[in-house]
Formats: C-alpha cells, structure tokens, sequence
C-alpha cells in the first residue's frame, strides 16, 4: 500500500502543499497545476468557465496571476467586479485545490509592464489577434494574428495581468483509507483553517 503524504493528517501541512502546488504549476508547464480553471460571473448572473495559465503564485501575499485579453469577457468580468475562482485537479497526486477571490485587472502599471516584458514571443502574439476575442466569425481561420518576434509590441494595448487574492482555499485529498478536505480562510494576513467532511 502507498505511503500517505506528509499533509494527511496535518492541517497547516495541507495548505502548505497546496500553496506549494500551485507555485509549481506557475513554473512547470506539463504540470496539471499550471493550466486550472477560472470561473467568473457575467452580467446577467450566469458562470463563465475557461481554462487559463498559472504565470504567478505568491504563497506569503496569497495571490495567484495569470494574463487576459482586455478585450476578452473575462476581462469584462473581472472589471466589473466579478470574483474568481480557480480549480485544479491533479489526478497522479489525488488532489484537488480551489481558490476564491477577489480579482484584479493589471494594464498599464508597472506589474503589467514586469509580466509583459517576462512573457515569450509565442505568448505575446496572442493578444495581437484581429478581431478581438469572442468576435464572431465567417470561417475559423478569418482573423490575424502578428509576426512572433522578440521586439513585438503589436497587442501590448490588450494585455492585462490578472492578480486574484485569495479569500478561500479548498483542498482534497482522495484516498481509499479515507479522504481528506480542509478550507481555509483569509483572516487578516494569516489563515485559519478547519478540517471539513469531503
């Protein structure tokens, strides 16, 4: 039989792992922590789901960053006060993590500049695209997209950073000896964290 983690039964232990999780997935592309799911609510009260990438995790300011069109509906979204919520499943590890928050657009300030300037090429060409993301189209190939060089600045006006703090974070662990599932809050610049039936 496997071995438990070091966190199964140890509270502050879980949200250390899950931190440290998601920090990982900021770096390691193959990674399942490094693509989760951000949901957001649009105008009319109805969820959004997409898949986004994990650029940033800061585990003592309980932040997580990743980059949007602002031209996007997740931008829209964000802008107009929408929270997020972020999810990951990591199916070799049996452990599942989301994340609520309050969430902030970044475009013009000196964080957007950092995480522009700190993207590749290949990302940045993204936010070039023409038209805009959600336009509809006569054909899937109908829309342009600008060369892929290192000085590109074509789409910087559309960039934005996204920074969500973190109000609420829900780990699982799955196991046949018994899962394990703690919630933990925000609370002042700490946390406070509870063992809860998964």
């Amino acid at each position: 039989m496997d071995a438990l983690p070091s966190f199964y039964d140890d509270l502050d232990g879980f949200r250390t792992e899950g931190w440290r999780r998601l920090a990982g997935g900021a770096q390691d592309r193959r990674g399942p922590f490094h693509t989760p799911a951000l949901a957001t609510v649009d105008a009319a009260g109805r969820p959004r789901l997409r898949t986004v990438v994990l650029r940033g995790a800061d585990p003592e300011a309980g932040t997580l960053r990743f980059h949007c069109d602002a031209r996007s509906d997740k931008a829209r979204e964000i802008g107009a006060g929408s929270g997020a919520a972020l999810h990951v499943y990591d199916a070799g590890a049996k452990l599942q993590l989301r994340a609520e928050g309050s969430a902030r657009l970044h475009r013009g300030d000196a964080l957007a500049e950092a995480a522009w300037t700190g993207a590749q090429a290949m990302s940045r060409v993204c936010y070039g695209i023409d038209p805009a993301p959600g336009t509809r189209l006569p054909a899937g190939d109908a829309y342009t997209l600008p060369g892929e060089t290192p000085e590109a600045e074509i789409g910087r006006e559309n960039f934005c950073a996204v920074v969500v703090r973190v109000a609420r974070l829900d780990l699982l662990y799955l196991d046949r000896r018994g899962h394990r599932r703690a919630v933990f809050a925000r609370d002042g610049d700490g946390w406070t964290g509870s063992w809860v039936a998964p």
